[in-house]
């Protein structure tokens, strides 16, 4: 019983500093304001979190959660109809897709805490992206593209599109947008 509510309070923890940090932005965020949200102090919050850096990099596993259904890791999460319902249902939360993208841009720098996250996170992404364009097109795709050469590409568009969208959410269909770019990957049909 105190460890399911335990589990609660981590949960209602990590959606009130995701909320803050899309607020703010993860530099602008304080662990005593996502305290506040939950009606903790800051040392009661440092009991679930010992450290800020801790409390991102367990917001930004659980977005990845979420995303997933818990599938990461595995190619049956990746398959391209799940991407483009990925695609859709990012278009439906511009909060969370903002918090996303706000501490992708971030983490690029040296110190950020993030930064290690997101270099582990592309990586697996990467190949598992990879895996899925080999299972479903081989290894022949348009432009001589192999999977792996593809499968940045890939998730570039998808971030790519991301940030597009949440500056102008009326020019781009986000959803649509990407499943043209799915349809450049498909092999041409023999005439």
């Amino acid at each position: 019983m105190a460890r399911a509510r335990s589990e609660e309070r981590r949960a209602e923890i990590l959606r009130a500093a995701l909320e803050v940090i899309a607020e703010r932005g993860y530099r602008g965020a304080s662990l005593g304001a996502v305290a506040g949200r939950v009606g903790l102090t800051q040392q009661g919050l440092l009991h679930y979190f010992p450290t800020k850096e801790a409390l991102l990099v367990a917001v930004l596993e659980e977005r990845d959660q979420w995303d997933t259904g818990g599938l990461r890791g595995s190619a049956e999460s990746w398959r391209l109809e799940l991407l483009g319902s990925l695609v859709e249902y990012n278009a439906m939360r511009p909060g969370i897709v903002q918090t996303f993208s706000a501490l992708l841009g971030e983490s690029v720098t040296e110190d950020h805490p993030a930064r290690e996250f997101f270099t582990r996170r592309y990586a697996q992404v990467r190949q598992e992206l990879a895996e899925v364009l080999r299972t479903e097109y081989g290894d022949g795709l348009p432009g001589g593209l192999t999977p792996e050469r593809a499968a940045p590409l890939l998730a570039a568009v998808m971030d790519g599109l991301q940030y597009q969208w949440l500056l102008d959410p009326e020019a781009v269909d986000m959803p649509a947008a990407f499943q043209d770019f799915l349809g450049l990957l498909r092999p041409a049909r023999p005439e």
